[in-house]
């Protein structure tokens, strides 16, 4: 069963798991860390399957989708942890990306 959620919501959902199931929070700057390493394993399948990289015999379970997943997941817990409320802050960057760029991609004659 697929089940939509907000932001907000993600990140409510994310907070009672840790306080479920996970004990606590690691620390901001080991999930920074983690953070890197998951983009990291995003950045391998990406290489891998649109770039010029050649899969390896231990690269063969290789899943996007969970590694994008995983990426949202600790992004979520730090946000938590630094009180930074993600619906907020997207919508105050969508803002910001409009009113810097609503004619400069269309006027870019490298698209």
């Amino acid at each position: 069963m697929s089940i939509d959620l907000t932001l907000r919501e993600a990140q409510q959902k994310v907070d009672a798991w840790i306080k479920t199931y996970g004990v606590r929070y690691f620390n901001e700057l080991t999930n920074t860390a983690i953070l890197m390493e998951e983009v990291g394993e995003v950045a391998r399948i990406m290489s891998r399957t649109y770039g010029e990289q050649s899969w390896k015999e231990s690269d063969k379970e290789h899943n996007l989708a969970d590694e994008m997943a995983d990426v949202l997941w600790v992004l979520l817990c730090l946000a938590n942890q630094t009180n930074v409320d993600l619906t907020a802050a997207f919508n105050k960057n969508m803002e910001k990306k409009t009113l810097r760029d609503k004619n400069r991609h269309q006027n870019n004659s490298k698209l």
